[in-house]
């Protein structure tokens, strides 16, 4: 159980006038499932008119993090059994994302710990997202065949320069100071202060409660790179980018060429496409769009099965990728992953719960 038994997968109440989300499954370090989606959508649409209500503060249960993701082994038999529900929970998970985006009220996110996956969708679109010392975010997914969903493309694609790319293409997971500049985080309140902020909460202006306890983080990487993070990630294609990092004379550099060559080439060449794509789209609802499409078409695809069967399942690190190269990646393959989708589903806010 990842819970004590009878406990909510999320605890919903309201403190003075702070809607309070406390995700509860802290042994799998509150892993994203169905029924938490369905009940933070609930939650919110009825804290939407009530008065009550003036702040909404979204933390999660445990030391170890807000939340690591979705529930993906679940996701996982739906790949390869040829199963909905994946399909699904994402429709309800992107709506849940679209709510927080557009809410009426303040949202605070408490990004303590691991935040990644499906924890970047619920947490990166809020108005106040807050990390402390322990913070390490990352969108993962191309090293399980993959792409950043729950609208972290758009999130990624307005980073400044080439920073979301390279967040995007290597999947990796960076601290609070990179995640300000990044633009994935606002502040930065040290952990030990989240009573503090809770309090505050209950009764100010949220932004004044965020921006009294606000501190300077610790020096992060990101400033420093962004020299060869720009130059190298403006290559026209993976390859290209590949063989720029490969050459830079940086460390850092080559270092990343070689995470990313390990990486799903098609999850690799559909997420540069959706990065560079999402810039260009009008807003989140056009992003979470594309996600849908993306997610719907690669749930069928091996690499998905593959990346997180050896991830995940048997943790064997040795993912056998098809087709195994870049080069050998079709360009109709890539367009199929875009193309529009018989009977989209409604991924407002308001779309149909489960």
């Amino acid at each position: 159980m990842s819970t004590s038994p009878g406990a909510p997968p999320v605890i919903v109440r309201i403190d003075g006038h702070l809607g309070r989300l406390i995700l509860n499954r802290p042994t799998v370090i509150n892993a994203l499932n169905a029924e938490m989606v369905a009940i933070m959508r609930r939650a919110l649409a009825d804290w939407a008119g009530d008065d009550r209500v003036r702040t909404v503060l979204i933390t999660g249960e445990g030391e170890r993090g807000l939340c690591a993701g979705g529930d993906i082994r679940a996701i996982h038999a739906d790949a390869v059994s040829g199963g909905t529900g994946a399909l699904q929970f994402w429709a309800d998970e992107y709506r849940l994302n679209a709510a927080i985006a557009g809410y009426p009220k303040p949202v605070v996110a408490w990004m303590d710990g691991i935040v990644m996956g499906g924890g970047i969708g619920i947490s990166g679109h809020a108005a106040l997202r807050v990390v402390t010392e322990r913070s390490r975010l990352a969108m993962p997914e191309v090293g399980i065949g993959f792409h950043p969903d729950v609208g972290a493309s758009w999130l990624l694609a307005h980073a400044p320069g080439r920073v979301g790319t390279h967040l995007a293409l290597t999947g990796t997971a960076v601290g609070p100071a990179d995640a300000i500049t990044a633009r994935l985080a606002d502040h930065y309140v040290p952990a030990g202060r989240r009573d503090d902020l809770v309090d505050a909460l209950r009764s100010k202006d949220a932004a004044a409660a965020v921006e009294s306890l606000a501190a300077e983080p610790p020096p992060g990487e990101l400033d420093a790179a962004r020299g060869w993070v720009d130059e190298c990630y403006a290559a026209a294609t993976v390859a290209g980018i590949l063989d720029r990092l490969a050459a830079h004379p940086a460390p850092a550099a080559r270092d990343a060429a070689e995470v990313i060559a390990g990486r799903s080439p098609t999850a690799l060449r559909v997420t540069l496409r959706s990065i560079r794509t999402a810039a260009g789209l009008p807003g989140l609802a056009a992003a979470l769009e594309q996600e849908y499409r993306l997610s719907a078409r690669m749930l069928r695809l091996p690499d998905f099965a593959e990346g997180v069967r050896a991830q995940i399942i048997d943790k064997d690190r040795r993912p056998r990728w098809r087709p195994p190269t870049l080069a050998e990646v079709p360009d109709a393959a890539v367009d199929a992953c875009f193309a529009p989708i018989p009977d989209p589903p409604d991924l407002r806010p308001g779309g149909p719960a489960r």
